[in-house]
């Protein structure tokens, strides 16, 4: 088998669990995990770490950029702020006009872009007092979500018609889009909320290269060595290797997370030790 990561083109409909199970069952393979997951109602790029090796790194793959291709409805607003919530049409108050596009967009400018305080549904995973959030929503609990820190680098009107609206985005990991959709329909005094997401990009790779689940083989997992590639890198001798392999510590300067290589293929991942002997050890082995 191959360890790595394979790129996927998820449908909508599917839950990212059930695309990591139907991939599971294809690959006859239980080690498959993933870096992060799309709601069932988006499409788009999934990346699934395939292997116990490729299991091992998934940690130092956290807090990736993304980019998404987001459709957001005007005149509408929803308890999940997402179309799989219970919708409710919005009646303007009078004296409302139309927003045109270049208001669109210098709102955006004005509150949604750079580094703003957020707001996640209450219909998410945030974890409330140990509680997942959903779960205390769906039992009729008020949910009190705490507020985040999220960094919006762009956001892009692509086409707009009203009541439809469909945005380009790219932002930091933790992002909910579906908030930004429901706070754009707040400030322009009318509600909305986000009818459809399409996720383009994580950090590096891009949805152009993903395969569709049913389409999937071993040939497309992307190796580990080319996933680690970018990572610091330290080549070891054959002795080297061995006392990485087995616990010990090996003299060299390493900064922490460094790909230990052998052979051309990366066999750990090293930390220094923090006695001042300039030495390492690896903290996984793969």
């Amino acid at each position: 088998m191959r360890h790595g990561f394979l790129l996927i083109d998820k449908p909508c409909g599917p839950t990212s669990h059930s695309v990591v199970s139907g991939i599971r069952r294809e690959f006859g393979e239980k080690k498959i995990g993933h870096l992060g997951t799309l709601d069932p109602a988006a499409s788009g790029l999934l990346i699934l770490a395939v292997g116990a090796k490729a299991l091992k790194v998934i940690e130092l793959f956290s807090n990736l950029s993304k980019e998404y291709e987001a459709d957001v409805t005007f005149g509408i607003i929803s308890s999940t702020y997402d179309r799989d919530g219970v919708l409710e049409e919005v009646i303007p108050k009078g004296g409302w006009e139309i927003p045109q596009k270049h208001e669109i967009q210098r709102t955006i400018k004005n509150h949604l872009l750079g580094k703003i305080k957020q707001v996640p549904p209450a219909y998410s995973a945030v974890h409330i007092e140990g509680k997942r959030a959903y779960d205390l929503a769906r039992s009729g609990k008020s949910v009190d979500m705490p507020v985040r820190e999220v960094d919006i680098k762009k956001c892009e009107v692509k086409s707009y018609e009203y009541p439809n609206l469909k945005l380009n985005i790219s932002c930091s990991s933790g992002t909910y889009i579906r908030s930004i959709a429901h706070d754009l329909g707040k400030l322009l005094k009318f509600g909305a909320y986000l009818s459809g997401l399409h996720r383009t990009v994580v950090d590096k790779w891009s949805v152009e290269d993903a395969v569709s689940p049913e389409k999937v083989a071993w040939g497309h997992v992307v190796p580990l060595k080319d996933v680690l590639a970018d990572f610091p890198r330290f080549d070891l001798t054959n002795e080297q290797a061995e006392d990485v392999c087995n616990g010990r510590a090996i003299m060299c300067d390493v900064s922490s997370d460094t790909i230990a290589w052998h052979d051309n293929l990366p066999i750990a991942i090293l930390v220094p030790l923090k006695d001042g002997s300039r030495k390492a050890k690896g903290r996984k082995v793969f």
